[in-house]
């Protein structure tokens, strides 16, 4: 075969590669149209004490490891809080035995006992197996524990932090509702996350929205009732998740928001690491955008 004759082969070859690497959509692309699955939970940790009352952080960390969950909220989360959690930083420390990204969102945040010392904090965390790309901590109406003659007024713990999560916005808030009989402040604070809700929603539209935590109310109470308006029970039928031991109500729940399709929920039966039950819930997440697409 001539020089010329090879040539034009290979030119005519090249260019036949070139048309195909053009017309061949990238990787990427062939995920575009495809839901994108995500395995959520929430775990009030009861600040690292089990329902025998002794504090094992080794204990929790290994329920939390056997959920094998991408995003986790925790309650009830010491950080340098004192001698009941043994001083740790629980967030960092269960978020380093994990491998996860933390956000700690304080409720309370107290001068130290000793000067020079952390602050003493107290709230909700997410754990997260992907980049935290923003985090916050909002207020909510709260009675405090702390105070001797409490009021009803705004206060931190009302955690978020924003994912992208293989391309879709993420936005998952964890809260810890109020723990009295008296609905009233629970009224209160469902009024005020539903509004943060709304307002980080037109933020980053198309967001996905999750809502985890203790809400301290069964899903009939007539004070949750106007959450699930922008949001749906991810839990509901499930088992009942308190007292650990003997769960006779259902108080802990993932909650998903539009563009969250849910396959799978359970309630593990971990009677002893927690005063609570964990939830995890296997989800999928639609990428297309609701009047964009």
């Amino acid at each position: 075969m001539s020089a010329r004759a090879r040539t034009l082969i290979q030119l005519s070859l090249a260019g036949a590669l070139l048309t195909a690497a053009v017309a061949a959509p990238p990787a990427w692309a062939a995920d575009r149209g495809r839901p994108v699955p995500l395995r959520v939970a929430t775990y009030n940790v009861h600040a690292g004490a089990g329902s025998d009352g002794a504090f094992d952080l080794d204990r929790q960390a290994a329920v939390l490891r056997a959920l094998d969950a991408d995003v986790i909220g925790l309650q009830e989360v010491d950080v340098h809080w004192g001698a009941r959690s043994q001083g740790l930083d629980m967030a960092g420390e269960l978020a380093r035995r994990l491998g996860m990204r933390v956000s700690f969102a304080p409720i309370y945040s107290l001068d130290p006992v000793t000067a020079g010392e952390p602050r003493r904090e107290y709230g909700v965390a997410v754990l997260s197996r992907f980049p935290v790309r923003s985090a916050a901590n909002h207020e909510i109406t709260r009675l405090s524990t702390q105070d001797e003659n409490p009021v009803p007024a705004p206060a931190p713990g009302f955690g978020e932090v924003t994912l992208k999560v293989r391309g879709v916005p993420v936005q998952v808030f964890v809260t810890h509702l109020d723990y009295r009989a008296d609905p009233a402040v629970r009224e209160a604070q469902v009024a005020d996350t539903r509004r943060i809700m709304a307002r980080e929603r037109a933020e980053l539209p198309g967001a996905r929205q999750f809502l985890l935590g203790d809400f301290n109310a069964g899903p009939s109470a007539p004070e949750l009732s106007p959450l699930w308006k922008e949001l749906r029970d991810a839990g509901a039928g499930t088992p009942d998740t308190y007292p650990a031991e003997a769960p006779a109500k259902r108080i802990d729940y993932v909650a998903v928001g539009e563009g969250v399709r849910v396959h799978d929920v359970a309630v593990p039966q971990e009677p002893t690491a927690s005063d609570h039950r964990p939830v995890v819930a296997e989800v999928s997440l639609d990428r297309r955008v609701p009047g964009r697409d």
